[in-house]
């Protein structure tokens, strides 16, 4: 009777759960922030059609030199300086998987949030030493962000009950699609009044700030929270505690490089991550490029998609959560019809961008939907991974990421090298491939996707570390 009556009980948005994740949720928008301004501001880095030092220039030029230094970066080192931060977050994705949930995570996030945002300060002076520094300081930056963006995931073994995941997990990775609303709107107008060093300069002071709230504010087990209510506590705990048991079980690899929902799940994330990276990455190039707007107009068009990829977030998680809550649809056709809207629509979309845009606003309009849409995966395979092995989420995660990643470095450096080589076709193949990639793995995970538990997850019994 107790039972039934606990979840009328239980705090909602007002609870300590939503407010965690709310705070992962700033985190992903500063890192997101610290990891994109640099798309933007390249523009502003080496957009000079003469050199940036000219003995007899005016006193203006010479102080707009000094707001705004100029470097003569070709096409690929600028394509290599954009995609070096997936370096960083590559090496780090499978011990961070590996050791989340062995030690806090607490500290682990905080620290590697401040060292980001330590980071972000440097870039301007590592930008006039030359590219080598700024890539290596984009290099340490994705080892940072990497640990962030990965060990957050075995946050919600703990904290997330199975009927409110999507809300939750979806709140959280919205931060990833305001992030880069946010630089695109204001680091326009921060690069034209205030030079574009000042953008890394406050993205990474906010960043330093937001980390020493994460280190008051967060507990990583609910348990030990000091303010949090009994009620909510027991609802948590008593959600899940069928799922995860606090004791350690070797990693069965090969049941798992046996499985194919699981390969399902790492093949989206890999075509996820290609698209994204590719279109966060490129979005103000292709602006630049076929509408020639200047950099605050350019930060204005490329933001409206992210921020309808922020709402189209919180929206999937809301209505996944109430699919599976009012029993619609099971778990499994949940996440294959997020998974569907977020892969498939962005190809459609694309292609219009070449076979149905003939102005401004409708290159803008499909440019948008095809940025905006790619967040419906949040409630696919991005979260799919807790449905069937809630026990190894992390490593899961980190797996998932790791070859993800390596499709978000192959794009950027790829799409550098195309525009560097074909410039007159270069946006058709870019996208093209884009356009394969994403319906070959589409079609593997409608056919293999699984939303129970699998058996290789399952608690094994008698089992000794």
């Amino acid at each position: 009777m107790e039972n039934q009556c606990l979840p009328k009980k239980v705090p909602g948005l007002c609870s300590f759960r939503y407010g965690l994740a709310i705070l992962l949720h700033f985190c992903n928008i500063v890192i997101t922030a610290q990891r994109v301004c640099l798309n933007l501001t390249m523009v502003a880095m080496v957009n000079s059609t003469k050199p940036p030092h000219l003995p007899n220039g005016s006193a203006v030029e010479i102080l707009d030199d000094v707001k705004n230094p100029v470097y003569s970066w070709s096409l690929d080192i600028q394509g290599l300086i954009l995609s070096s931060i997936f370096f960083g977050m590559i090496m780090v994705q499978l011990p961070v998987g590996y050791l989340a949930g062995r030690y806090p995570m607490k500290r682990i996030i905080g620290s590697s949030l401040l060292l980001s945002s330590a980071l972000s300060l440097l870039i301007p002076q590592a930008a006039k030493v030359g590219a080598a520094l700024v890539i290596v300081c984009r290099i340490l930056q994705g080892i940072a962000q990497g640990i962030v963006s990965t060990g957050q995931h075995e946050i919600w073994v703990k904290w997330a009950p199975p009927l409110e995941r999507g809300r939750l997990t979806s709140t959280t990775l919205s931060g990833f699609a305001m992030g880069p609303f946010i630089v695109l709107l204001v680091s326009g107008f921060i690069c034209d009044f205030l030079g574009w060093p000042m953008v890394f300069y406050i993205f990474g002071i906010l960043g330093c700030v937001l980390s020493l709230s994460w280190f008051l504010l967060f507990y990583d087990d609910p348990n030990d929270h000091p303010y949090m209510s009994r009620i909510e506590k027991d609802y948590i705990t008593s959600s899940l505690t069928q799922q995860v048991s606090s004791r350690r079980q070797s990693l069965p690899m090969k049941a798992m490089l046996k499985s194919l929902p699981l390969w399902a799940i790492i093949i989206n994330s890999f075509a996820f991550i290609w698209t994204n990276s590719l279109l966060v990455t490129y979005t103000p190039t292709f602006i630049n490029t076929m509408l020639h707007v200047n950099i605050r107009e350019n930060g204005l068009l490329s933001s409206l998609s992210y921020l309808l990829a922020y709402i189209c977030g919180i929206v999937s998680g809301q209505l996944s959560d109430f699919f599976l809550s009012r029993k619609i649809f099971s778990i499994v056709n949940i996440r294959k019809l997020f998974t569907t809207l977020g892969i498939l629509c962005p190809v459609i979309f694309t292609m219009c961008l070449f076979f149905l845009s003939s102005s401004f606003y409708s290159i803008i309009i499909f440019l948008t939907l095809a940025n905006s849409t790619l967040s419906f995966s949040f409630c696919g395979p991005l979260i799919n991974a807790l449905d069937i092995a809630p026990r190894y989420y992390g490593f899961l995660k980190a797996v998932t990421a790791l070859i993800g990643m390596l499709g978000g470095l192959i794009s950027s450096a790829l799409a550098g090298l195309i525009l560097s080589q074909d410039p007159e076709n270069a946006w058709h193949k870019i996208f093209f491939l884009m356009a394969g990639i994403n319906v070959t793995c589409l079609t593997f995970y409608l056919i293999f996707a699984k939303g129970e538990i699998q058996d290789w997850a399952k608690e094994i019994k008698n089992t000794r570390l």
